[in-house]
């Protein structure tokens, strides 16, 4: 692509591919919940069992989150993402292999998804590396919306997508599809990409300048100690937040296909159907909440953009959530629950504009401490959905996703998006 062509928007570009990246990861993540049914047929699993399958993936996701964000900052975003889309698209093809009736069978699974979870641990905290270095403060909210509007479209897609090739080819076909598109992404995304604008030779002049006026004048060191990352109040602030919202979000992820099939009644096609709903209101979500949290923000300064924008949006989606277990509907229910996604995604930019604002070069091991907090929520949810639902019935699953984002809510009103992280933090 001529530079011509690209000069003032090259970081756009960029913002662009990893939307497109987000897509594919969650697609990846997705297809196994709309194949759960023939999963537990094949390997004769309980839901129970398939829930520690989901949980596998997410353990592995959330336990590599800050190593990954440091291998970013150490070695460079560009290559750390494009090594992370491979590894996952390798592990996404071995749980197609997995054979049938072949013994430790599940103890199979649980390492493939495991593994799985590693290599896609890394992407987020790199982006977010990929934002602090390119990206102006200003324009940080849009920036992350459209990233991770991405997760809403590639969730999105997953129904009607995986529904399709498991009818006509069987539910190993979707892994294999999402495998491949893995590897396309990375070799694009690693043609393309540069660490930094002056690294890259289609950036020009005005867009180069115009990036340098809108980075942070401090900013951590690429190295910050463990010790000031984890000892500040405001990561731990943001990292229980994202806890309360991985929570909530894993229960679409994980759960939602199979709530609406074997809960509410629906059929397998109108299930794929409506099970798009929650995706579509968030990729809405995350792009209208950034636009609105860098508006706020512009306005009002960071403490009203990002914080309690974030706060609000929470607690909005803890309203829907809640209001649809009095929906007897299962269609009206299926609508509220997608409001309840769409308003918790309205404050996903925040979460990752406030990390790169604090830590700077530090962007990707912060963002990793703190989607490391947001993945350990999900592989509450994912197993505990449903023990709960066993026990107490389904409302009681989702209002404690309710319960949960109230307390996220009320953790981003601790947090300063002004403060500067340093290593003199405790």
């Amino acid at each position: 692509m001529p530079a011509t062509f690209l000069r003032g928007g090259v970081r756009w570009l960029l913002v662009a591919w990893m939307f497109a990246i987000s897509a594919v990861a969650f697609l990846d993540r997705v297809n196994i919940s709309i194949a759960g049914g023939s999963i537990e047929r094949d390997f004769h699993l309980t839901h129970v069992q398939l829930g520690w399958v989901f949980s596998a993936f997410v353990l592995g996701y959330a336990l590599f989150q800050a190593p990954g964000g440091r291998l970013a900052d150490r070695y460079g975003p560009r290559k750390i993402i494009a090594l992370g889309t491979l590894w996952w698209a390798l592990f996404t093809s071995i749980t197609a292999f997995v054979p049938t009736g072949v013994a430790g069978m599940l103890a199979v699974l649980f390492a493939a998804r495991f593994m799985l979870g590693l290599g896609e641990a890394v992407i987020y905290p790199a982006c977010n590396r990929v934002v602090a270095a390119w990206i102006p403060s200003q324009e940080r909210g849009i920036a992350n919306g459209w990233i991770f509007a991405g997760v809403g479209v590639g969730a999105g897609i997953a129904p009607p997508l995986s529904t399709y090739l498991l009818m006509h080819y069987g539910w190993r076909s979707s892994f294999w599809a999402s495998a491949l598109m893995g590897v396309s992404t990375a070799l694009i995304w690693f043609l393309i990409a540069r660490d930094r604008p002056g690294d890259h030779p289609w950036v020009g002049p005005a867009e180069a300048a115009h990036i340098r006026a809108g980075l942070p004048k401090k900013t951590a060191p690429a190295a910050m100690p463990w010790r000031s990352i984890l000892g500040s109040h405001d990561v731990l602030a943001v990292s229980g937040s994202y806890f309360a919202y991985g929570y909530a979000s894993w229960i679409y992820f994980a759960w939602f296909f199979i709530y609406l099939s074997k809960v509410r009644g629906m059929d397998l096609k109108t299930s794929s159907r409506y099970a798009m709903l929650p995706f579509i209101a968030m990729a809405l979500g995350s792009t209208i909440g950034g636009w609105i949290s860098d508006r706020l923000t512009r306005r009002f300064g960071k403490r009203w953009g990002r914080c309690v924008f974030a706060a609000a949006a929470m607690a909005l989606s803890a309203g829907f959530i809640a209001l649809a277990m009095l929906a007897r509907d299962a269609q009206l229910a299926s609508l509220v629950l997608a409001g309840g996604a769409g308003a918790l995604y309205l404050s996903q930019s925040s979460f990752w504009s406030v990390t790169a604002d604090i830590a700077g070069n530090s962007a990707g091991s912060v963002s990793g401490v703190m989607n490391m907090g947001g993945q350990l929520g999900g592989a509450v949810t994912a197993s505990l959905t449903p023990l709960i639902a066993g026990h107490f019935g389904w409302p009681a699953s989702f209002l404690t996703a309710t319960a949960l984002c109230i307390a996220g809510a009320a953790a981003w009103l601790l947090v300063d998006p002004s403060a500067a992280l340093t290593a003199k933090s405790r």
